[in-house]
């Protein structure tokens, strides 16, 4: 049977690629990513595991602004590897006047030691940065194994 090891990539289309390239550029680049591709109005950052795509949407796609709540793409977690991680993220994304929905706060029906931010791009996507301290006890007990 296959065994999934991580998100290899995800595509975002956006309704304005400057605008979000900025977003992308000061969020993804906190977070370890580094832009590394750029072609045909598409951009990709790229952690060394995980790319993060944008393009921007077709005329047809722009007629509409995204709505949480649609069918398709709810939201996107980021797990970071220490708890501060969520602060220092939610410091930036305040300096950079990015909408938050929710500011760092503990999620115990998630999970124990579930952390998180919830946080919007220029077109409304949500995204969260997350520190889950049950998953990383989790993935230190299976590396003993």
């Amino acid at each position: 049977m296959p065994k999934i090891v991580g998100i290899e990539h995800i595509v975002l289309h956006v309704g304005d690629l400057e605008r979000s390239r900025k977003f992308y550029d000061t969020v993804l680049g906190f977070l370890g990513f580094k832009l590394e591709w750029e072609f045909d109005r598409v951009l990709g950052w790229d952690n060394g595991e995980t790319m993060v795509w944008i393009r921007e949407t077709d005329a047809q796609g722009k007629k509409r602004k995204f709505r949480l709540g649609d069918i398709g793409f709810h939201h996107y977690a980021f797990e970071l590897a220490e708890r501060q991680h969520v602060d220092d993220l939610y410091a930036l994304l305040k300096k950079h006047r990015v909408k938050v929905v929710d500011a760092p706060a503990e999620y115990p029906s998630y999970g124990d030691g579930y952390y998180a931010v919830f946080f919007l791009d220029p077109d409304g996507m949500k995204f969260e940065g997350v520190y889950f301290a049950e998953k990383q006890k989790r993935r230190k007990r299976r590396a003993k194994k």
